[in-house]
């Protein structure tokens, strides 16, 4: 039986200028204090910076493919078997992929100091697309740690 309640997910609405429900998802990510304006300010400026360098029609393109890039497959949870805890591979969800890659690349962006955040989420998110930066080695450090550890999947429940 589980030890917590249910997950209630909450529906996400779609942002106003491009109607994706991921740009919204990375608006929230990006906001702090509830400050919604300034995140969008943020978001909007960044996706825009990051369509001026390609020939892409879709403005969405790079942030989808920078989104799918920094997803990771297999991440190690903690199970503890007789007194020992191991590190087990499991299989990430879904929305937890999504989640998970839009806070590294936010978090990275983030930590490149002296660069506005504008500029920063929209190289962070380039380098995605591209395959390159640190939500990308932050995925791959990830897989490997699943990979070592693939040994413990029997205690996968």
């Amino acid at each position: 039986m589980s030890r917590r309640r249910r997950v209630i997910h909450k529906k996400v609405v779609k942002d106003a200028r491009y109607a994706s429900p991921l740009v919204e998802r990375l608006i929230n990510a990006v906001m702090e204090s509830g400050k919604k304006s300034v995140a969008e300010k943020i978001v909007y400026t960044a996706i825009d910076r990051t369509h001026e360098g390609s020939e892409t029609v879709d403005p969405l393109e790079i942030l989808n493919k920078a989104i799918e890039n920094a997803k990771p497959r297999l991440e190690v949870k903690s199970r503890r078997v007789g007194g020992a805890t191991y590190q087990v591979p499991m299989e990430v969800p879904v929305d937890r992929q999504i989640a998970l890659a839009l806070r590294w690349i936010v978090t990275f962006a983030s930590k490149r100091k002296g660069v506005p955040m504008q500029k920063a989420l929209a190289n962070e998110l380039k380098d995605a697309a591209s395959g390159q930066g640190n939500a990308i080695k932050k995925r791959d450090d990830m897989h490997k740690m699943a990979q070592a550890n693939r040994a413990f999947a029997h205690f996968r429940w």
